[in-house]
């Protein structure tokens, strides 16, 4: 069974960040890929021999990318505390030009989050949910050069939450349902060769589950695939 404990230090930042805070995220990691970016052209200018395999030229047809996911969540319009889901990211890209996508994406994410307490005898401090989220949108590839680019997409679609529990008390969940989801974002790829490559993907999420739109941060990890040729 998959129980993925909340770290203290994340539930704080989580209540206490505000779209402020989501903000400077997005602009630190903006700021570290132009810094690799340069770094890696001054490199490339002083000693060819770093750098992928073979060249990237980024005028494929086709992207996947699969990797594991880490998403800050609350199950509960109501619960005091967020909790921390992982799981899995498959998305692929339809590139219609070298720099504009149609992008598809699938999310698995589950985890174990603080409940109230129960009136009955049983108090489960802790519940086990599932989130499963689908999302299609556009993606937009930004400044890149032979050693890595970054990228920027817009996703929306529907996610379907699993909250309800082996039990029927109430321990402040939401009960089943599918409801709207987007992730807004970019991602740092670093190239190992012309079809290859290492992603890191952080995402602003705005879903619906309860009575009002509510913003979380997800970030992501994995590889690459390149092929097809426009």
């Amino acid at each position: 069974m998959l129980r993925l404990m909340t770290a203290p230090a994340a539930e704080a930042h989580s209540r206490t960040a505000g779209p402020k805070g989501k903000l400077a995220v997005f602009a630190a990691f903006a700021a570290a890929a132009l810094a690799m970016a340069t770094l890696a052209t001054s490199a490339q200018a002083q000693n060819g021999k770093i750098g992928p395999a073979a060249q990237a030229t980024y005028d494929n047809k086709y992207e996947v990318y699969g990797g594991i996911n880490f998403m800050n969540f609350q199950a509960g319009q109501d619960l005091p505390k967020r909790m921390n889901l992982g799981g899995g990211e498959l998305m692929g890209t339809y590139w219609l030009t070298s720099r504009l996508g149609i992008a598809g994406d699938y999310r698995f994410e589950g985890g174990t989050t603080p409940v109230l307490p129960s009136p009955a005898s049983f108090r489960p401090s802790r519940q086990l949910v599932f989130l499963n989220a689908g999302m299609a949108g556009v993606q937009y590839r930004g400044p890149k050069n032979h050693y890595a680019a970054v990228d920027y997409h817009a996703l929306i679609g529907v996610a379907h939450g699993q909250f309800e529990g082996p039990t029927n008390y109430d321990v402040g969940l939401y009960t089943d349902r599918t409801k709207p989801i987007g992730a807004f974002g970019g991602s740092l790829d670093y190239n190992r060769s012309k079809n290859l490559a290492f992603r890191l993907q952080p995402d602003l999420i705005i879903e619906h589950f309860g009575t009002e739109y509510r913003e979380f941060f997800a970030i992501s990890a994995g590889v690459i695939y390149r092929f097809g040729k426009q």
